[in-house]
């Protein structure tokens, strides 16, 4: 493998390989069972129909930089590369710390960093560590950039109104990756991304409110319907077949729709990669949570395909596919 360093200078056209991973959850856990003593729901439904059995919340003075900036260091360290090589921070949040500045700016201070390089946030909901690993690519491809930090982070328990029956979905969490140039002939990374706006009102914080609302019935019917589409676009493009493909790793919307797209996809359930049980669905960090999970399993091999996939509000969704290297 011959990857390349980084260096602040432009470079050639470059694929692109995840050179480290990261991850951070808050310690404290809110199960089913204490939520089911305070709004009109059962522990066990939760479990049955979304496969959640508890989640990660965070205290009142802990933002979602303050996860993001953990879960930045771990894979910084990881990589085992000085953090001032980076040319670009990304951070896919749907719950930023202020108005302004962005929270990747925030996330920088705290590491520490006095390099004068970018850092941005991107708001694609649960798609937007998705839509993050793609800008990272193109940049990347474009000579412009060669290492960037790409985070997903949210912290939706400060947008859950607590005594509402759709608390049950999320939970906080943070999840980093260090992507880079890369010059080895079988590196692949290629993403598919999409967005309709007809039912913005499905999910949504609305200007005057300060909690989420959501169309539960709406984001099942969308995501069903729009995850598998996206992925077999995404594989027919890259002449591959979903029998090529090891893992999916999808964000953690809920058991059965993740159960419905495998169903469609004619994919082996048990290959659909899920940690929802521990976590919930924490938006952005759903899927480099559980990347980082699996690459810690020793569940990856070089030449594995591994394909990603979300769907978020707006609607906003898409999928990827990368070998791991």
């Amino acid at each position: 493998m011959a990857c390349a360093r980084a260096t602040k200078t432009p470079a050639s056209p470059s694929k692109m390989r995840i050179l480290s991973t990261g991850s951070y959850v808050p310690p404290k856990i809110v199960t089913n069972e204490e939520l089911e003593l305070t709004v009109p729901t059962k522990a066990a439904w939760i479990h049955e129909n979304l496969g959640i059995k508890e989640r990660r919340v965070s205290d009142d003075e802990v933002y979602t930089s303050d996860l993001a900036a953990e879960a930045a260091r771990r894979a910084l360290e990881s990589a085992d590369i000085d953090p001032e090589s980076l040319d670009l921070i990304l951070l896919a949040t749907a719950t930023p710390d202020r108005k302004a500045p962005s929270t990747a700016c925030l996330v920088k201070h705290k590491l520490g960093l006095e390099s004068t390089f970018p850092a941005l946030d991107i708001a694609a909901v649960c798609s937007g560590f998705l839509y993050g690993l793609s800008i990272a690519s193109n940049l990347m491809k474009g000579g412009s950039y060669r290492r960037v930090l790409v985070i997903g982070a949210d912290t939706f328990s400060k947008i859950t109104n607590w005594n509402s029956r759709d608390c049950v979905f999320f939970g906080d969490g943070a999840g980093a990756a260090v992507v880079e140039a890369c010059d080895d002939p079988e590196a692949l990374f290629d993403s598919r991304l999409y967005s309709d706006t007809r039912e913005t009102d499905n999910f949504t914080v609305y200007p005057s409110d300060r909690f989420f609302t959501m169309n539960g019935r709406a984001v099942y019917e969308t995501g069903a319907r729009v995850l598998p589409e996206a992925i077999l676009a995404l594989l027919e493009k890259n002449a591959l077949r979903i029998e090529d493909v090891r893992w999916i790793i999808p964000h953690q919307p809920s058991h059965l729709l993740l159960r419905e797209t495998a169903k469609r996809l004619n994919f082996p359930f048990e290959r659909v990669r899920r940690n929802m049980d521990r976590y919930a669905n924490t938006s952005a960090a759903t899927i480099p949570l559980l990347f980082d999970e699996v690459r810690r399993s020793g569940d990856l091999e070089r030449g594995d395909l591994v394909v990603f996939a979300a769907v978020g509000s707006g609607w906003a969704w898409g999928a990827a596919v990368y070998r791991w290297m």
